[in-house]
C-alpha cells in the first residue's frame, strides 16, 4: 500500500510527471513506429485495445496513413498491413502473443510497447519500446496506458505540454467538489468523438473494473440513436471531447447530469480515474484488486 492509500491512487497521481518524462523518448519511439503513409494495424486487449483505437484514429486523422485498431482475438491482418503496433502492459497476454507469432511468420514489420522486461512479447518482437518506469502494481491499468498514449501522440508531432498542465491542475482540485455530481450517479455513459471514442470506452471500463458500476460508452454522434433512452434523473453523461450540436440540450432535457469540460480528453481521463478511486472508497472496495480480474490473461 502506498502513501496515497492504494497503489492505484499513487499511479493515478503520478501520471502528469510520467507523461512529461516519457517525452524524452519521442525520437526513439518515432524510429520504431510506422513511417508516414504506411498502412498500419494497432493491436491490444482491454485497455490496450482502447489506447490502440485512440492512436489509430489520431494517426489517420493527422494524415499519416490508413490505421486500424483491433482487439487481438478479432484482428483482420489478412487485409494486408505494412506495419503492426502491439500494446501490452504485461507482455504475456495469450492473444497478443498469438498475433506476434502471426506477424513474425508473415515477415510483417512490427513494434511492441511493453511495461515488463523479460517477457515473451518484449523479448521476441522485432522492435520493443520498453516502459518499465510506468509498470503498475495495481491490476487496474492507468499510467502505462496513458503514458504509452502520450508517447504515441508525441511521435505524431502533438504538443503534450498543455495536456500535462491540465492534468496537474485537475489533480489539485478538491475531489468532493469536482466530482460531486458523479459520486452517487446510478449510471454513467461516456461519449467521445474521433480519437477520444477509444478513451470513452476506456473510461467506462475503468469504472466497471474498479467500482462494479453500470457504465457504458458510445461515439457521441451515435448516442441519440438509442442509448440516450436510458438517460434520466440520477444518471450522468460524460463527454470526453467536444459535444455535437444540440446534444447538450437533449441530454439536459432527460434530467441526467451532463459532465463536460473543454479540455484535452486524455487529461479528462485522469478525472475519471479520480472518480473510480472515490467511488471504490465509498463502496469499501479494494481498487488494486478488482473482482474476477488478473494482471494478465494467460490461456492454457
Amino acid at each position: 500500500m502506498s502513501e496515497h492509500g492504494s497503489h492505484l491512487a499513487a499511479e493515478v497521481a503520478g501520471q502528469p510527471d510520467d507523461w512529461a518524462a516519457v517525452l524524452s523518448r519521442t525520437d526513439e519511439a518515432r524510429a520504431a513506429l510506422p513511417r508516414p503513409g504506411q498502412r498500419v494495424a494497432v493491436i491490444g486487449c482491454g485497455t490496450s485495445w482502447f489506447i490502440a483505437q485512440a492512436y489509430a484514429a489520431l494517426r489517420e486523422d493527422l494524415g499519416q496513413g490508413p490505421s486500424d485498431a483491433y482487439t487481438a482475438s478479432e484482428h483482420r491482418l489478412g487485409r494486408g498491413y505494412d506495419h503492426v503496433v502491439l500494446i501490452s502492459r504485461s507482455g504475456t497476454t495469450t492473444e497478443v502473443l498469438s498475433v506476434l507469432d502471426r506477424v513474425r511468420a508473415d515477415g510483417t514489420a512490427h513494434v511492441a510497447f511493453v511495461a515488463t522486461a523479460g517477457t515473451p512479447l518484449a523479448e521476441q518482437a522485432e522492435r520493443t519500446v520498453l516502459l518499465p518506469e510506468v509498470d503498475e502494481r495495481s491490476v487496474v491499468q492507468t499510467r502505462f496506458a496513458t503514458t504509452t498514449l502520450a508517447l504515441l501522440r508525441s511521435s505524431l508531432g502533438q504538443d503534450l505540454a498543455p495536456v500535462i498542465d491540465q492534468a496537474r491542475d485537475l489533480l489539485a482540485e478538491d475531489e468532493q467538489r469536482a466530482l460531486a455530481a458523479l459520486l452517487d450517479a446510478e449510471q454513467i455513459t461516456f461519449l467521445g468523438r474521433g480519437w477520444s471514442i477509444g478513451l470513452a470506452h476506456e473510461a467506462a471500463l475503468k469504472l466497471r473494473e474498479s467500482t462494479q458500476a453500470w457504465a457504458e460508452s458510445y461515439p457521441a454522434m451515435d448516442y441519440r440513436h438509442g442509448p440516450i433512452s436510458i438517460a434520466g434523473a440520477g444518471r450522468a453523461v460524460w463527454s470526453l471531447g467536444p459535444l455535437p450540436d444540440g446534444l447538450t440540450e437533449q441530454v439536459r432535457a432527460t434530467g441526467a447530469h451532463l459532465e463536460h469540460r473543454p479540455i484535452d480528453p486524455m487529461a479528462d481521463l485522469v478525472r475519471v480515474h479520480r472518480l473510480c478511486l472515490a467511488r471504490a472508497r465509498r463502496a469499501g472496495l479494494d481498487p488494486d484488486r478488482p473482482r474476477h480480474l488478473t494482471r494478465s490473461i494467460v490461456l492454457a
